[in-house]
């Protein structure tokens, strides 16, 4: 169904691959459209608790836009292939569920745009993260300018961005760029680890947290506050509320039904 993706499902589990190893997991248009219809996918299989997304190979997460169709990128069409990459991108942070990025190698331009949309991040040892896109003459256009500083502060960022210079791991997480960092050979398992902690966890409290959080970000804070409260009190309404408070009062394991 695919060519530049792998779409697997396994129990409440996605995992997304950028799957263009041979170009180092590169982004073009095509790929854009194809997570988009992943997405689809995503979105209409009530199952699904977690996304991981990651990069097919050892060396590369995303390391970038495909440079071909940069080359060809004019004004007209530096607007249009942005805004489209913006909206499927911002789908991902904005799903129900929460993903993972894991950063197995290279996330650079688009490809670091890509893990900040993600929920949470954990990144490789030997990963390295950077906004590249000054080297070449643009700046980014994916969300980079509006997510780094927010994750990493905006001294932080606009170094990234000016300089055009990768963090390695370890700087991206003493910044707050990613959560954890791991030993290569443990990435895929330490973020298959994380989702099924999440997967343990009521569903509905996991959604209207992750709702808050982020519309919390975007607003003030009467606004955020008060969006809070309200899914604060949508949460007190469902049998898994009910449950959690119950096992905890009767010392036993909680049995969630997402509902």
């Amino acid at each position: 169904m695919f060519e530049n993706i792998l779409l697997e499902i396994d129990g409440a589990i996605a995992t997304l691959t950028i799957n263009r190893p041979d170009k180092r997991n590169a982004v073009n248009n095509d790929t854009v459209e194809e997570i988009g219809k992943a997405l689809d996918q995503i979105e209409a299989d009530p199952g699904l608790r977690v996304l991981i997304l990651t990069g097919a190979g050892e060396k590369a997460f995303v390391a970038g836009a495909d440079i071909g169709e940069l080359d060809r990128r004019d004004t007209l069409l530096g607007r249009s292939e942005t805004r489209r990459r913006q909206e499927v991108y911002t789908r991902i942070e904005q799903l129900e569920i929460p993903s993972i990025a894991a950063v197995n190698g290279w996330a650079l331009g688009t490809g670091l745009e890509l893990a900040m949309v993600c929920t949470l991040r954990i990144a490789s040892a030997k990963a390295k993260m950077g906004q590249p896109e000054v080297k070449l003459g643009i700046i980014p256009g994916a969300g980079g300018t509006y997510r780094l500083p927010r994750l990493v502060g905006m001294g932080r960022a606009l170094e990234m961005i000016l300089t055009g210079e990768p963090v390695t791991a370890e700087e991206a997480l003493a910044m707050g760029l990613v959560n954890r960092v791991v030993p290569p050979e443990n990435l895929m398992e330490e973020v298959r680890t994380l989702a099924e902690t999440i997967v343990s966890r009521p569903k509905l409290a996991v959604q209207y947290a992750k709702e808050a959080v982020l519309r919390c970000v975007e607003t003030g804070l009467a606004q955020g506050l008060a969006h809070e409260s309200y899914l604060h009190a949508l949460s007190c309404g469902t049998q898994d509320k009910k449950e959690g408070v119950a096992s905890f009062l009767e010392k036993r394991t909680a049995k969630f039904t997402g509902k």
